[in-house]
């Protein structure tokens, strides 16, 4: 089993992009800018982040013997939309959650591969300390923009990203070497300053981190900026110029459910913890759980209402 066999069996399974990198340690600058953005206290709320960095750094401490990391992607972005008065959930999670989503397909990927080879993988969907925006650009994907999104050339960044580590021995990709046009766009358009174009993300002021990841009470700056982004933000990518060829996905369980789509404020405030197992039943939105989802809601209409 090569590495064409493998993308042909990626394609079959739905995945709109797959590449092949060496199962390396990351480079020394990568391993740094990391360890910088820890020390700044830019990862915020996301304590986990500081977990494991060995692992981080070291594919083969995932998958002894690993020896090929292979990246794919699969396409979110949404052919409906909820109206623009609504509370906004970012586009991510109008679907299914991908975590199950994206895993079930790279089971079957790794199956392929051990009934071919005998090699065994290891699937991991934002499931494991692996850098996966780190790995798609070595594998040839894409590359990070300065909103810090992985953008794939000429398809745009509204991409699930996923890697199976595998201890088959695979040609790999070139890097990718394209890089962001650099507009500024992303910087300008970020409601809460969490951007600083070339730098990371600020997740202390980033209003899709505090909306979905942090616990308690937001700090009342928040109420200032958090616009109708209930649940998450997709600013920085609705204004990229990458994007604007962005194609509605066809992944049946992506697409939203009406339910999700008619919600207002006022039946968010009002839900249920029933409700709410039954419209966000396999849905992303359950990481901020109904106390957040209710607490972001309420911000926003008592902004609303004292402007």
């Amino acid at each position: 089993m090569d590495s064409e066999r493998i993308k042909q069996v990626a394609r079959e399974l739905g995945f709109d992009a797959c590449g092949i990198a060496r199962a390396n340690r990351i480079d020394d600058e990568a391993a740094q800018r990391y360890v910088q953005w820890l020390d700044d206290g830019k990862n915020g709320c996301m304590e986990w982040a500081q977990n494991h960095q060995q692992v981080r750094e070291n594919p083969e401490l995932l998958l002894e013997g690993a020896r090929s990391v292979i990246v794919v992607a699969m396409n979110y972005y949404p052919q409906v939309f909820q109206p623009k008065e609504a509370p906004q959930f970012a586009y991510y999670a109008y679907g299914r959650d991908y975590h199950e989503v994206m895993k079930q397909r790279l089971w079957k990927l790794g199956e392929a591969i051990e009934r071919e080879t005998g090699h065994k993988s290891r699937a991991c969907v934002d499931s494991a300390p692996l850098r996966e925006r780190y790995w798609a650009q070595q594998a040839g994907v894409g590359f990070q923009g300065w909103n810090n999104q992985l953008i794939i050339p000429g398809k745009g960044s509204y991409f699930f990203l996923g890697v199976l580590l595998t201890t088959l021995e695979l040609e790999p990709d070139e890097p990718c070497t394209e890089q962001c046009l650099q507009c500024g766009a992303c910087e300008m358009v970020c409601p809460s300053g969490a951007l600083r174009c070339g730098d990371t993300v600020d997740a202390r002021r980033c209003i899709s981190c505090l909306t979905i990841e942090h616990k308690g009470e937001l700090p009342e700056w928040v109420g200032e900026v958090i616009g109708n982004h209930v649940y998450g933000c997709d600013e920085c990518q609705k204004c990229c110029p990458h994007n604007l060829e962005a194609v509605g996905n066809t992944t049946p369980e992506f697409q939203p459910k009406p339910e999700l789509l008619s919600l207002t404020l006022d039946d968010i405030l009002e839900m249920t913890q029933e409700q709410f197992s039954t419209v966000f039943s396999h849905s992303a939105v359950k990481r901020a759980k109904l106390i957040g989802l209710q607490r972001n809601a309420k911000i926003i209409k008592n902004h609303k209402i004292n402007n």
